[in-house]
């Protein structure tokens, strides 16, 4: 094999272009793996794309891990899919808005919402939305605040949990690097050990109860407040999507599924030692997948039970919501390809090789998390994001000693930044429906908090890159506090009371 050089980069530079300038990530990861196979077995369109199928698609498939990945995430699709589709979510929301009777309570019991319904980052809007909006309108609370807080705790909750999809599909990147440089680390261990370097998804949660608690808005948001406050709402100009709801509909809709989801996993591992014990990923697969599965019988059955839907009917919704899981299969088979592609090509040892020459060691989760924020602005697409950055970024830190966990918590952090700023992703345009909000209004009155978010997770990066410590985490919540109640106390005198006054 001849000595890796500038070339070697090509399908990933290929892939960034066609991803930013289609704002697909399919179409840039296939366009990648493409030109990668061509570079490797010469130019034939029809001979290439019988070799890219055979000798790397192929090979991707029947690779026991990656089938195992594929596998549970069509349960988790399935099962994700029953719960959006139950009626569940929005009785135990409605539950939950018994005791609200003051603004601070409406979004905390929202934010609660929120992060209780943390097995579908997308379903989470549709859920929790429709059921807190005519709330936030009687409480004279913004609709943009709504949409706020549920884009605060759709995503930044999935992203730390190991086991929906979230989780699975980013070890299935960690673990492919992994096997590919023959490190000693299980996907398991990489990503529970990254989660205290998730600072932006720590961030983005704890900042919903720090505004709700102390009233500090500011910016667009604490403009849009003022105005509900004198009964203007801000509604969106087109027919908002309402989620499945049905009069027969209980809260154990999500209670029992998940309480079942436990009871299996718990019967399924703790006898082999976990989570104190290593479990092998084949086991805990196979584990999560059952738990899944069984979990997704109890709810058809609760469904058919009080008459929400027929036993006939829930099958079909399960087997649709598998269905839903191709575009992300798609979108993992190809970044496993690409990894393997750029194997071949010596992508990550010339990278390796370049960051060897004097990039400083520190400074690489901070660049990560700058570049996949970047990215998944342009994108939209955290998730994409993810599959272009891990080939990168894990080579990148392991052969410059960087801190390697820090640095995969600043490509997650970075993708899920770049998600939150950016008007085209699709939990921007799922909060500002589900809240009955105008789109860019959510997208303009989020960005300022966001901002301050992400410039508070990029200093954090910075000093993780010097001190890797779960510390750094604690330090970044502080600042936060103090930023927030510093930039609300200057906008309020500056802006909210002269507007106030001339309005007057």
């Amino acid at each position: 094999m001849t000595q890796p050089d500038f070339t070697s980069l090509i399908p990933i530079i290929i892939t960034l272009a066609l991803s930013l300038t289609t704002r697909n990530v399919v179409i840039g990861l296939f366009g990648g793996v493409f030109s990668g196979v061509v570079m490797l077995n010469g130019i034939a369109p029809l001979d290439t794309f019988g070799t890219l199928v055979k000798d790397y698609l192929v090979p991707q498939l029947t690779d026991s891990y990656n089938a195992g990945v594929i596998v549970l995430l069509v349960f988790i699709g399935g099962f994700v899919a029953l719960m959006e589709q139950s009626g569940g979510g929005q009785a135990f929301a409605a539950k939950v808005t018994h005791w609200v009777s003051s603004k601070c309570r409406a979004q905390l019991s929202s934010w609660f919402g929120g992060i209780f319904i943390f097995f579908s980052d997308l379903g989470t809007p549709l859920i929790v939305g429709p059921v807190f909006r005519p709330l936030f309108d009687k409480l004279k609370l913004s609709r943009q605040k709504l949409a706020f807080i549920i884009d605060s705790t759709s995503s930044p909750v999935a992203i730390l949990i190991p086991f929906i999809g979230w989780g699975v599909y980013i070890m299935g990147l960690l673990q492919k690097e992994f096997s590919t440089m023959d490190v000693a680390i299980t996907d398991w261990e990489a990503f529970i050990k990254a989660i205290p370097f998730q600072f932006y998804a720590f961030l983005a949660i704890f900042i919903v109860p720090l505004v709700a608690f102390k009233k500090l808005d500011f910016g667009p948001m604490a403009i849009a407040e003022a105005k509900a406050q004198q009964g203007i709402i801000t509604a969106a100009s087109t027919e908002t999507l309402e989620s499945f709801t049905h009069k027969n509909a209980k809260a154990s809709f999500v209670f029992a599924p998940l309480l079942v989801m436990a009871t299996v996993l718990v019967v399924m591992l703790v006898p082999l030692g976990f989570p104190f014990e290593r479990v092998s990923g084949s086991v805990f697969r196979a584990a999560l997948s059952s738990a899944y599965f069984f979990a997704a019988v109890t709810l058809i059955v609760l469904m058919a039970f009080y008459g929400v839907r027929k036993l006939s009917d829930g099958i079909s919704v399960y087997l649709k919501g598998m269905g839903n899981m191709m575009q992300v299969a798609i979108v993992l088979i190809l970044a496993w390809t690409l990894s393997s592609v750029g194997k071949e090509l010596g992508t990550a040892a010339y990278i390796a090789e370049q960051a060897q020459a004097g990039f400083p060691y520190w400074l690489v989760p901070a660049v990560a998390f700058l570049l996949s924020a970047i990215i998944s602005f342009a994108t939209g697409s955290s998730w994409g994001t993810f599959a272009i950055m891990m080939p990168l970024v894990i080579p990148t830190a392991i052969a410059i000693d960087a801190p390697l966990y820090a640095c995969i918590g600043a490509v997650l952090s970075g993708g899920l930044f770049g998600d939150h700023c950016s008007p085209i992703s699709e939990t921007t345009i799922l909060s500002s429906t589900g809240s009955g909000c105008d789109q860019f209004e959510h997208f303009r009155t989020q960005l300022p908090y966001a901002l301050l978010n992400g410039t508070i997770a990029l200093l954090s990066f910075v000093a993780a890159g010097l001190m890797p410590s779960p510390t750094v985490l604690g330090f970044a919540l502080i600042a936060q506090a103090g930023m927030v109640y510093l930039v609300s106390k200057w906008h309020r005198s500056r802006y909210v009371e002269p507007t106030t006054l001339t309005e007057a």
